[in-house]
This record gives C-alpha cells, structure tokens and sequence, in this order.
C-alpha cells in the first residue's frame, strides 16, 4: 500500500510559480514510478509528467515541456512539481499517483486526495 498526501496547490495570478509537494508513505517507494495527473473542470483527468524510482528518466506532456518540472527525493519520500508561467488553462486539481511500472495506467495505481491550483488572469 501507498499513500499519498498532495500540497502547495493554491491560487496565483497568470504568469506565477507555484511547487506542488507530494509525500508517500508505504513500502517500496523508491522502486514506484510517480507522477502528475491534472483534471479541469469539465475536462478528464490528463497526464502531467511521470518519473522513474531513480528520477533518471522524466516524462512530461508535450504542452508542458519547458514550464514543468517533476523532481523527487527518495530520501524524504517526496515529489515535487514545480510549475512555471502559469496560464488560466492550468487551472485544475492536480493529483499525485504512484505505481509499479507494470501497474501504470491500470486501475491499480494509487492516487492523492489531490491540490486545487487555480491560475487568474
């Protein structure tokens, strides 16, 4: 089991920053692949970007390379995301999630309760 715990969501004007944290507990952290998910309002759930145990190979969206950053530290059992020039289509609840690479993208992934970020123009 893992859990999973979001925070840093917020509200910030167009252009903005804001780091995004989520800590994991559980066993076996470190062998998970983490990621983002993001869902707007009336829109489904997309994917931000994935990262693997050792944070050597980081995926991201296409629309969101060069804005967004996932990092993650082992030892403290926490990723981050650092989002960049924010714009109001960012606005969304952003989720955490985790699982083992063969469980990526299956009903057998762990999700955050998930962070509010809401971007003003």
């Amino acid at each position: 089991q893992v859990q999973l715990v979001e925070s840093g969501g917020g509200v910030v004007q167009a252009g903005g920053s804001l780091r995004l944290s989520c800590a994991a507990s559980g066993r076996a952290f470190s062998t998970y692949y983490m990621g983002w998910f993001r869902q707007a309002p009336g829109k489904e759930r997309e994917f931000v970007a994935r990262s693997s145990w050792s944070g050597g190979r980081t995926s991201y969206a296409d629309s969101l390379k060069g804005r967004f950053t996932m990092s993650r530290d082992n030892a403290k059992s926490t990723v981050y995301l650092q989002m960049n020039s924010l714009k109001p289509e960012d606005t969304a609840v952003y989720y955490c999630a985790a699982a083992t690479n063969t469980a990526w993208g299956t009903e057998n992934m762990y999700w955050g309760q998930g962070t509010q970020v809401t971007v003003s123009s």
